[in-house]
């Protein structure tokens, strides 16, 4: 069990480049848990994500674990892309780079429709479409064919992909009754 709490990088109000220091695996728990996608997201992709969010739980004990549920999440907005926009985008172009930037050139994803963004300040707009380095793509690319434990966490991803997620799903969202039961990872 861990001995120490846990801080890691995770932007906050007024603080895009912040930490945040859990000292117990309850506080650490709850705050995972509560960044769940909306219910009504499809379940393969609810799936995926919550499989994110057990890799990030199971943090608590191995931080090097929550390097692979960036992997997981990253994958989960793949998924998330490629349905949402895969058909919009031929075949021979479509990749994770191309799917990413689609959403912010033609869907209109701005920073001021990311919640974590209004929330803290900053920018991830240019991670989105490859502007800033390393990119998401970059990110899920180093992840997939390199080391996936290479690096410290990336302070916020999580919550990122959540409203990315929730932002290509939001038309499917306000037109889908909300569910009876909720799941939650752990």
């Amino acid at each position: 069990m861990r001995a120490t709490p846990l801080v890691i990088p995770w932007p906050s109000p007024g603080l895009p480049g912040g930490f945040l220091q859990f000292d117990d695996p309850e506080a650490w728990r709850s705050f995972i848990v509560n960044l769940g996608i909306d219910d009504r997201v499809p379940d393969i992709v609810r799936a995926k994500f919550a499989r994110a969010q057990t890799l990030y739980l199971m943090g608590w004990i191995d931080l090097d674990v929550l390097k692979a549920g960036e992997l997981a999440a990253l994958i989960a907005l793949e998924l998330t892309l490629m349905d949402r926009y895969g058909d919009q985008i031929p075949k021979n172009r479509r990749s994770f780079a191309t799917l990413l930037t689609h959403m912010a050139d033609v869907d209109g994803l701005t920073d001021g429709n990311i919640p974590m963004i209004l929330r803290t300040g900053g920018t991830a707009i240019g991670f989105v479409t490859g502007q800033a380095k390393p990119s998401l793509s970059q990110r899920r690319n180093s992840m997939a064919h390199g080391d996936p434990f290479d690096g410290l966490p990336v302070g916020g991803l999580l919550e990122l992909v959540r409203d990315l997620i929730n932002y290509a799903y939001r038309d499917f969202i306000a037109n889908a009754p909300p569910r009876l039961s909720h799941e939650s990872p752990g």
